[in-house]
């Protein structure tokens, strides 16, 4: 427009013979040309160097004009391509005003410079100027809300893109997701889509232990977690998650401060199924501002069909627990039926054929084989004894301790006291979850501990009730593998996970152990000592 307008006023200011005014005007619009051409104005001047050379844009079209015979000038056109400029960078308003000052400021100069205009003339110079900076006003805001609406447009079609994008990759979880109830392979199957959507450097997936208040991780990969820990002695962003509902992003870590020793950037979810935390996941990457919140949309959706996964593995697990116990009575049955009267009816021939061996050179291994067979009748009716042992309605948890622990005493010597405090009986689950964990926290005591007594307190209050098992034998170290009775320590965990109960180990080399189960309960009738 610049170009065009000069040379539309260099061929009229040859035609009409204005020399070299018109010379000087066309050199100095060739100037600003030329700039412009090669610096092009901003769209939306802010800073003050910008609106500094449009001021000086505009005085030099002015001073064309004034000094080329006024509003007959024909340099007007290159006074009104200025409008162009102004009303595009400053708006409307803006414009209208300029309009009237440039318009204010051409007819006093020709006043001055005596070349004035008629007032047909000046009105018809001014109308056209005023017209063209309005028409370019209104047209930057005419275009800068159609660039608004198309800015919008393209944010929502990019929006629309990513929750597309988003909503596939949930669907190809959900479509993987384990439709197996064991729990190792749930936590792998979970880990092993978080490696694909997010290519972590660190995934550690961690479960609350089994009737305790500690948590272990399940898998860790690229990390090392020391376990069992408490909820509130987890790392800062894995407490974070586990008291919110979106996942939790940590941009930029400190080295060492994550799981894993060279994380600098971290997400944490927390995996809620049904109401309740039943686990937490960790991912991190060794660059800083490595996960973005699209990558916890992903983990959360991801987190969301995990933790039903997994709960529906610790729910299979609890049931089996109880389909065991149905199976216990059942072999307990079948163990009497045919196991126990073939071994009494050895136990009879036995005795028969030793009595008709007086002078046999076989007698003593007669009577040994006798007294083998005697004890294996024996260990049968206790184990028989114990599968069968049942609390019911009618018979309370602390009567059938009772009854136990005089049976460990007497096949074994050993110390066995029973207190019972509180008067109230809980639910008959937790009683008899509970006696299954009292029988074989003392069997271990009968068969490991080496212990000459043992104190079994059952305390029930009105609010909770708590089983403790405490020997003087010669204990152990926590997490040994060697231990003999790991599989009941974890037999116990287990019991105590399906009566929603907390489960706590202490012990020590030379110290003896102590187990005690805590479960919660609704407010029961009854008096707490």
């Amino acid at each position: 427009m610049r170009w065009g307008a000069l040379a539309v006023a260099a061929a009229l200011s040859a035609a009409l013979g204005l020399g070299r005014p018109a010379l000087l005007a066309g050199l100095g619009l060739g100037v600003v040309a030329l700039a412009r051409t090669v610096e092009p104005a901003r769209l939306r001047p802010r800073r003050s160097v910008d609106i500094l050379l449009v001021l000086i844009e505009v005085a030099v079209a002015v001073a064309a004009v004034v000094v080329t015979q006024g509003w007959v000038s024909p340099f007007v056109f290159s006074l009104a391509a200025t409008g162009v400029v102004v009303g595009y960078g400053f708006g409307l308003i803006r414009a209208a005003l300029a309009a009237a000052a440039i318009g204010g400021a051409v007819s006093l100069l020709s006043v001055l410079t005596a070349s004035p205009a008629t007032v047909e003339e000046a009105l018809l110079g001014w109308s056209q100027v005023l017209l063209v900076y309005l028409v370019a006003g209104y047209a930057r805001r005419i275009f800068g809300v159609e660039a608004e609406r198309a800015s919008a447009a393209l944010t929502r079609v990019k929006s629309l893109t990513e929750a597309n994008d988003l909503l596939f990759e949930l669907y190809r979880v959900s479509q993987s997701l384990p439709v197996s109830l064991d729990l190792g392979d749930t936590v792998a199957l979970v880990v092993g889509r978080v490696r694909e959507l997010l290519q972590p450097d660190v995934v550690v997936v961690l479960l609350p232990d089994d009737g305790t208040t500690t948590w272990s991780a399940a898998i860790a990969e690229g990390a090392r977690v020391r376990a069992p820990v408490p909820l509130d002695q987890l790392p800062p962003p894995l407490r974070i998650a586990a008291e919110q509902i979106d996942a939790h992003i940590e941009p930029e870590m400190a080295i060492a401060t994550g799981l894993g020793l060279a994380s600098r950037s971290g997400l944490y979810a927390s995996l809620r199924a049904r109401g309740h935390l039943v686990g937490l996941i960790a991912v991190e990457k060794r660059d800083t501002h490595a996960l973005t919140r699209r990558d916890a949309e992903l983990l959360e959706g991801v987190g969301e069909q995990a933790a039903l996964a997994i709960d529906n593995a610790r729910l299979f697990g609890r049931l089996r627990t109880v389909g065991a116990d149905q199976e216990r009575s059942r072999i307990a049955r079948d163990l009497h039926d045919r196991v126990g009267q073939s071994l009494a009816y050895l136990a009879f021939e036995l005795d028969r054929l030793v009595g008709k061996s007086d002078a046999s050179p076989l007698q003593s291994e007669l009577e040994g084989l006798r007294d083998d067979v005697r004890r294996a009748v024996t260990e049968v009716r206790e184990t028989l004894y114990d599968l069968r042992t049942e609390v019911t309605e009618q018979v309370g948890l602390a009567s059938v301790l009772n009854d136990f622990a005089q049976r460990v005493h007497y096949r074994s010597g050993l110390a066995v006291q029973v207190r019972v405090e509180g008067s109230a009986r809980p639910p008959l689950t937790q009683e008899r979850e509970m006696l299954r964990i009292a029988q074989e926290a003392l069997t271990n005591v009968e068969r490991h501990a080496d212990a000459s007594s043992v104190i079994v307190t059952l305390r029930i209050c009105p609010e909770e009730a708590i089983l403790e098992v405490v020997d003087d034998g010669q204990g152990f170290v926590r997490g040994d593998p060697g231990r003999l009775d790991s599989y009941g320590l974890v037999g116990m965990r287990e019991r105590a996970d399906a009566i929603g109960a907390a489960l706590e180990i202490v012990s020590a080399p030379g110290l003896g152990t102590t187990i005690r189960c805590r479960v919660q309960q609704p407010k029961l009738e009854g008096t707490c000592p």
